[in-house]
């Protein structure tokens, strides 16, 4: 007996179709993470009241406008707002062109696989993962050890140091190179945004490359150069590790008037007062207060630089 085996009869593996689970199968991933989401901003909101509740007590026209007194109980903290501010900037007038000729150095003038490019991005990362303490350790022996004492003996004969020594200069250059990376990433990240089209455009009318770059590339990126700037002031300007070996001073009733001079700064006072102060139940107002100082402050710096970023953009879509 012949048995004939017809290839159409034959049984094939059927292939059963993907079968997803109910939509109400992820409500468990999506609750805990809403829960992880809420517990966060109750945190947050818990230790900003704490903060407001018990500084808002302290908050005059005095305690803004005048010096510390009595051994830090009492008087004000006007030198120490005036020093974090002139600090800040410092801070931003100095990081903001190097990162971002950096950014425009990785983004227009090297190929991402070469090595050039490789060992600044490696070096670009361990830079952002340094603690701050290495920094403020870096800072005393590179700006003032030596760049600082070196001024000293080539423009100076007096014997007394005048750059080699604590300074705002200094303290501003430490936290310039604790936003570095920051700066450069965001300003990469916008760089890399702009459209091919308008980069050619500019070639195609015979402009060249410096021409594109300041005229059709950096305005174009002003908004990212902002945000990197938001996120370097952030976190510059709570900083106390840095500037403790760089320029901050314990106590200094007067303003600084020049790059040379020692500053009081918000967190560094906030340090001395939390750590330092012989009677921690006459301070602690004025710790809360400073606190809450420090706070509104950043976020006014914030505020400032995320407006002038809006308006940017704002001018830019009505331009286009």
């Amino acid at each position: 007996m012949n048995i004939q085996f017809n290839s159409s009869t034959t049984a094939k593996p059927q292939i059963q179709p993907l079968k997803f689970k109910n939509k109400s199968s992820s409500m468990i991933p999506k609750g805990l993470t809403l829960a992880a989401v809420v517990a966060i901003i109750l945190i947050l909101l818990i230790i900003l009241a704490n903060i407001f509740l018990e500084g808002i007590g302290v908050i005059s026209w005095g305690f803004l406008s005048r010096p510390p007194e009595n051994g830090m109980t009492g008087g004000g903290i006007f030198p120490a707002i005036f020093g974090t501010v002139a600090l800040v900037i410092l801070m931003v007038i100095a990081v903001i062109p190097v990162g971002v000729l950096t950014a425009i150095y990785l983004q227009e003038y090297t190929q991402a696989d070469s090595k050039i490019t490789r060992l600044i991005r490696v070096a670009i990362n361990n830079l952002a993962g340094v603690p701050s303490i290495v920094f403020g350790l870096f800072g005393l022996g590179f700006f003032v050890g030596l760049v600082g004492t070196g001024m000293d003996s080539v423009f100076y004969n007096t014997g007394r140091p005048v750059w080699g020594q604590p300074a705002i200069i200094w303290a501003s250059l430490t936290l310039g190179l604790l936003a570095l990376p920051v700066v450069i990433v965001s300003t990469e990240e916008a760089l890399r945004a702009i459209p091919s089209e308008l980069k050619e455009a500019s070639y195609a009318l015979g402009a060249t490359k410096l021409q594109t770059i300041v005229r059709i590339i950096v305005p174009q990126a002003m908004p990212g150069i902002f945000t990197g700037a938001i996120l370097g002031v952030s976190r510059g300007a709570g900083e106390v590790a840095p500037i403790m070996f760089t320029g901050a001073a314990y106590y200094l009733p007067h303003l600084p008037t020049h790059l040379t001079d020692q500053f009081m700064v918000l967190g560094y006072h906030i340090y001395d007062m939390a750590t330092q102060s012989p009677n921690i139940e006459a301070t602690e107002p004025i710790l809360y207060g400073t606190v809450l100082v420090l706070l509104v402050l950043t976020f006014i710096l914030n505020f400032l630089a995320i407006f002038i970023r809006s308006r940017i953009r704002s001018r830019r879509a009505s331009a286009g």
